[in-house]
């Protein structure tokens, strides 16, 4: 066997260094097994890594992004997200909600069939009651706690600033631009996607009517319509308003003494009644006595029977909520389909 020898005092010296050797390569180890990764935390999560400050900064923009601008008939509002607590105080306002698919907290009283009108009671049970479209409860609406408000100029400027410091109210400027009502709601709610898809629906029948009724009327087409509505002591000629804008977009004409922009006028005396000769008369009244006894003593005056409307037979009673009081993109399609079957189309 091969002697190993020392110089003095060397074997000590040796076993020395090779512990120190040997303690040295021990810590590095334990070193390496208690470092953790760059970011890592106790738990394996990366605390300091640098992702969780970039989506941090992303959600931060995702958010701003939310935060819209929606510009209306009373100015501008801010609306941050998706609102879910929705009031709408008219009535096309309410039948566009229904239309989108919601559901809001809380609506004004309808014109007739009170509370709601009868086409929307099922998809508006249990929805709180606000007092009358030209009067809502300002403390019902506060106590619903609502995030969106849908108002008119036409009927609430002067309650705006009260309805502004309850929650984001957005305005349209009348009550029967049913279309303009989906898109300001579309944009309010950020549902345009939905408020598009409608909108498109709705100009995909236009068309399709348009079609149709040129093939069945040929150079008879287009029709002079007379909108006509009587009450308990005159009658009414529209001109324009919800069932005038449809009628007019569907490609109907007016007679020229009803080219006004105005919303119609008001006949006190039967001795008016050629002022409402046109090709087609669509009548709505209201179910009263009153009404009715008017209805049928201007009806029975020979002035009417000299009507183009009467002698062609083509009087047609139609329904006051759809053509009239409604207002919505619903009533909208209502009416249209009850034009489809007046004039045996196909839908």
């Amino acid at each position: 066997m091969l002697k190993v020898t020392y110089p003095l005092g060397g074997k000590k010296l040796y076993l020395i260094l090779i512990m120190l050797f040997l303690s040295l390569i021990i810590l590095s180890g334990c070193g390496d097994q208690n470092e953790q990764p760059a970011g890592n935390n106790e738990n394996g999560n990366n605390a300091a890594y640098t992702e969780p400050e970039e989506n941090e900064a992303g959600e931060n923009e995702e958010t701003a992004q939310e935060t819209r601008e929606i510009a209306h008939a009373m100015g501008t509002s801010t609306i941050e997200g998706t609102p879910e607590r929705i009031v709408t105080l008219y009535q096309g306002a309410t039948d566009a909600a229904v239309a989108f698919g919601v559901k809001p907290v809380g609506v004004v009283e309808s014109w007739v069939q009170q509370p709601v009108y009868d086409y929307l009671k099922d998809e508006l049970e249990g929805v709180e009651i606000l007092g009358d479209e030209n009067q809502p409860n300002i403390e019902e609406i506060a106590a619903l706690n609502p995030d969106l408000i849908i108002a008119s100029k036409m009927r609430h400027e002067e309650i705006y600033d009260q309805l502004s410091q309850i929650a984001p109210t957005v305005t349209h400027e009348t009550v029967f631009e049913f279309k303009e009502t989906v898109e300001l709601m579309g944009e309010a709610m950020n549902m345009e996607e939905d408020a598009d898809r409608l909108l498109t629906e709705w100009d995909e029948r236009v068309a399709d009517f348009q079609t149709k009724i040129e093939e069945e009327l040929g150079n008879e087409w287009p029709l002079n319509v007379s909108i006509l509505n009587f009450r308990a002591d005159h009658a009414r000629i529209y001109f324009t308003g919800f069932a005038g804008s449809i009628l007019n977009e569907l490609g109907f004409s007016r007679p020229e003494n009803q080219q006004s922009e105005e919303w119609g006028i008001m006949l006190n005396d039967k001795e008016s009644i050629p002022e409402m000769n046109a090709d087609v008369f669509y009548i709505f009244n209201e179910e009263d006595e009153a009404v009715e006894r008017t209805f049928e003593e201007w009806t029975s005056h020979p002035l009417w029977q000299n009507l183009d409307a009467v002698q062609n037979d083509q009087v047609y009673m139609v329904d006051e909520v759809t053509w009239n009081m409604a207002g919505g993109i619903i009533a909208a399609n209502m009416m249209l389909d009850d034009i489809y079957d007046r004039f045996d189309l196909e839908q």
